[in-house]
């Protein structure tokens, strides 16, 4: 048939799209090429106390707050992965992102500063109580025309974690969040 001759050409130009997706999809993280990492590794901190916390199975008391109204509950999270969610999607080591980043080395602490105005995560503070991570400070922001967001994320080990959130959207008005979980 007549038709069949395009078709084919579309059929084999998708199919190759799909396949360099895929591939692409399929790239292994930095870690894993054998690369160094240039800045602290975020997502293996947040791994690595994760694991450690679903070990000792804490009590976790749970403050969630959403535009004022609040609610507290003594609770057990099941997934710590899943609850440090929005810290370990803040990693700055993509391969794209090698120089986007100033940093400054104190004697007790990391502070790394986005250099470019369109990079998510503006602000990374990491500090150190003899050699270990004491408090890790994150600052997120997003702006575009329809929608602006900022985020505070503080995680003190043993102590608490904060989730700090407010949203603008243009069609949708605004919103607060406040989540703490406070260690027992």
């Amino acid at each position: 048939m007549y038709w069949y001759k395009p078709l084919q050409k579309y059929i084999l130009f998708t199919g190759g799209l799909l396949l360099l997706s895929i591939g692409y999809a399929c790239k292994p993280e930095i870690k894993e090429t054998g690369a160094t990492l240039k800045y602290f590794d975020l997502k293996e901190f947040f791994k690595t106390d994760s694991i450690r916390l679903a070990k000792l199975a804490p009590s976790i008391k749970k403050t969630v707050t959403h535009n004022g109204e609040s609610e507290t509950k003594t609770v057990k999270i099941a997934n710590w992965g899943q609850e440090f969610g929005l810290f370990t999607s803040s990693d700055i080591n993509k391969p794209a992102w090698k120089d986007s980043y100033a940093v400054q080395e104190n004697a007790d602490s990391l502070v790394y500063t986005a250099k470019f105005p369109e990079l998510k995560t503006r602000e990374l503070v990491i500090r150190k109580v003899n050699g270990q991570v004491s408090r890790v400070y994150i600052l997120n922001k997003v702006h575009n025309l329809l929608y602006n967001s900022t985020e505070k994320l503080i995680y003190e080990p043993g102590k608490y974690y904060l989730i700090e959130k407010d949203q603008k959207v243009k069609v949708m008005g605004e919103n607060d969040y406040l989540i703490k979980g406070e260690f027992n």
